[in-house]
């Protein structure tokens, strides 16, 4: 179990504010990884959460859909614990519409969020291992969109495309700092965003039947696979994306 240990390790993880984001953070801090936790709603919920873990976090307000706060996150990780071995890119946003329709607030507001803050905080981060002379860990949560089309997301795929070509285009120029560089895709999961579809009886069914386990996943189901690449286990495992899906890909 040594391993998969982040005692003394500082995470950052955005959208932690709730779903696939507050599964990750408590995941990392039952691992012993002190958590920066960024999110732009009330914390209060994921900060109780990693109280049943006796973790140290920060909770951090920041608008992701700029990338205006990533100095300030960069600082007031550093004012509190003195270091940053982890980032987390979890925060992201969906925009539903036909695309002939798809205005283009729309297309920006989610690849801003969804892929440019991501690289610009994954720059940030990296700049600070590098600064530090130490190895470090970035974990990108991608999609099943990162594989498919999709139907009325446009954005939402190309950006969630994008992400998980960039996690192979910086573990290609990182890799030789000793930062590995990986990515999660989800599959389809009770969240936030994914209300819509879950209200839709027809949708809803379909998805199930579609699911070799024949459930929806859960944030707890990310746990896992977000401790694994953040930890010693895998430090060669490098510009990858784990489908974490229930089989949805294999079918």
């Amino acid at each position: 179990m040594s391993m998969f240990d982040l005692q003394g390790k500082v995470a950052i993880v955005t959208g932690a504010n709730t779903g696939l984001g507050q599964g990750i953070a408590c995941g990392l801090a039952e691992y012993g990884a002190k958590v920066v936790c960024v999110g732009r709603s009330d914390m209060a919920e994921t900060e109780k959460l990693l109280g049943n873990f006796k973790a140290e976090f920060l909770s951090v307000y920041a608008d992701l859909s700029s990338t205006a706060s990533i100095p300030g996150i960069i600082k007031k990780a550093l004012e509190k614990f003195g270091r940053i071995d982890i980032l987390c890119n979890n925060a992201g946003i969906i925009r539903r519409e036909d695309a002939i329709d798809f205005s283009e607030l729309d297309w920006d507001d989610v690849m801003n969020t969804n892929l440019k803050t991501a690289f610009f905080l994954s720059q940030a981060v990296a700049r600070e291992f590098i600064k530090q002379g130490s190895k470090g860990k970035i974990v990108n949560v991608a999609s099943l969109l990162s594989f498919q089309g999709g139907i009325r997301v446009p954005s939402y795929c190309a950006s969630k495309s994008g992400l998980r070509g960039l996690t192979m285009a910086l573990a290609n120029e990182w890799g030789k700092f000793g930062i590995n560089i990986n990515a999660i895709a989800p599959g389809y999961m009770v969240t936030n965003n994914t209300t819509a579809l879950q209200n839709d009886p027809v949708r809803y069914g379909a998805i199930i039947e579609r699911i070799p386990m024949g459930r929806w996943g859960t944030p707890d189901d990310i746990k896992g696979p977000a401790v694994f690449l953040s930890s010693r286990a895998s430090d060669y495992v490098n510009g990858y994306t784990i489908a974490v899906d229930g089989g949805w890909l294999g079918r």
